[in-house]
């Protein structure tokens, strides 16, 4: 539902881009950056069911009980940042 709200709405969609890529960077790895953004995203669907309608709707239907995000915020970092580069593991010495 998120995501389908910032299809139409571009200038959501670029403030949520611009959020996930600064916390990819500030992270130490794309497990924090994903703990972080889950509670964000969170908290932006409780802003978000006050004022918008299909939001409202759903909280009205469902209630506002908290929902895991991770998934979300798992994907918007695959689809809008660059991988990392893994980490070289040494080569054992024989």
């Amino acid at each position: 539902m998120l995501f389908d709200y910032w299809e139409a709405n571009p200038d959501e969609r670029q403030f949520w881009r611009d959020k996930v890529q600064t916390a990819v960077r500030a992270a130490v790895d794309e497990h924090a950056a994903a703990f972080r953004l889950e509670a964000d995203l969170w908290a932006y669907f409780v802003e978000r069911s006050g004022v918008v309608a299909p939001f409202r709707e759903v909280a009205g239907r469902e209630g506002l009980t908290r929902t895991s995000m991770r998934n979300l915020a798992d994907y918007l970092i695959r689809l809008w940042t660059e991988p990392r580069p893994k980490p070289k593991r040494a080569r054992p010495v024989w």
